[in-house]
């Protein structure tokens, strides 16, 4: 594993695509951007712990990390996985003094970092950033809430199809079998993530492939017909003229 600082060119459009940036002057951006640190971290390392001191907030400018959370058993949650320009580490924003989870990177990374102490100076000199980061902290919220809801109102089905649409949105990637959840992903993965068992998600998994939804194997999972796993999260009745592996 490994971490290094050092000078990097950007790119100002990209970085006005993270919500935390958006609505800033270029010019304001490029100061802020110009803080920051590089970290390269390769495959299987931390940008960060769980419990670690939140002192730094990233911006992921290439690679996938996953955000997992331990319980107190010693088991593993994956939380989050993320891709290219995507904000993570988001707690130092606000009073928490410990990072809630890890991130681990999946491939060879690098991400753009800032320290707190630096990034209060810039949100008290710059309004939208602040309204920004209030906004991002709301919408977490929200986030975190609507997912308890699910685990305690929704089916399984439903709720093992949001998670894998959710991932898919995260970290898909199109292939000949169709869209592919580019992430070492266990179905002890998706039991935690949905609140399940893994005999359950086994047979949802086996009855989806039956269908020809997904193709599932040991770590992956490739969503064949995602308008069928759509109509299974949003618990839309089924269309005669559906037909699996169509793309329509």
């Amino acid at each position: 594993m490994s971490a290094s600082s050092q000078s990097h060119p950007v790119d100002l459009d990209k970085f006005l695509t993270v919500p935390l940036f958006r609505g800033l002057e270029k010019s304001d951006l490029q100061q802020i951007l110009q803080a920051a640190a590089l970290r390269k971290m390769d495959e299987g390392g931390f940008f960060f712990l769980q419990g670690d001191p939140a002192d730094h907030l990233y911006v992921l400018t290439s690679g996938r990390v996953k955000l997992a959370q331990s319980s107190a058993d010693g088991q593993q949650v994956l939380m989050r996985a993320i891709g290219p320009y995507t904000l993570f580490g988001a707690v130092a924003l606000s009073q928490n003094e410990i990072y809630p989870v890890s991130a681990e990177t999946v491939e060879a990374c690098t991400a753009l970092g800032w320290t707190k102490p630096s990034l209060m100076l810039f949100v008290s000199r710059y309004p939208a950033l602040a309204m920004n980061a209030i906004h991002m902290m709301a919408a977490q919220v929200q986030e975190f809430q609507e997912r308890f809801r699910q685990l305690a109102t929704e089916r399984v089905e439903r709720r093992l199809a949001r998670t894998l649409l959710r991932l898919a949105s995260q970290t898909g990637r199109k292939t000949e079998e169709g869209v592919l959840i580019d992430l070492p992903l266990t179905r002890q993965d998706l039991a935690e993530m949905t609140g399940t068992t893994l005999f359950t998600v086994s047979r949802t998994l086996k009855q989806w492939e039956d269908q020809g939804l997904v193709i599932s194997g040991r770590e992956r999972v490739i969503i064949r017909f995602p308008h069928g796993l759509v109509s299974i999260a949003e618990d839309l009745p089924p269309r005669s003229s559906d037909a699996a592996g169509d793309g329509t």
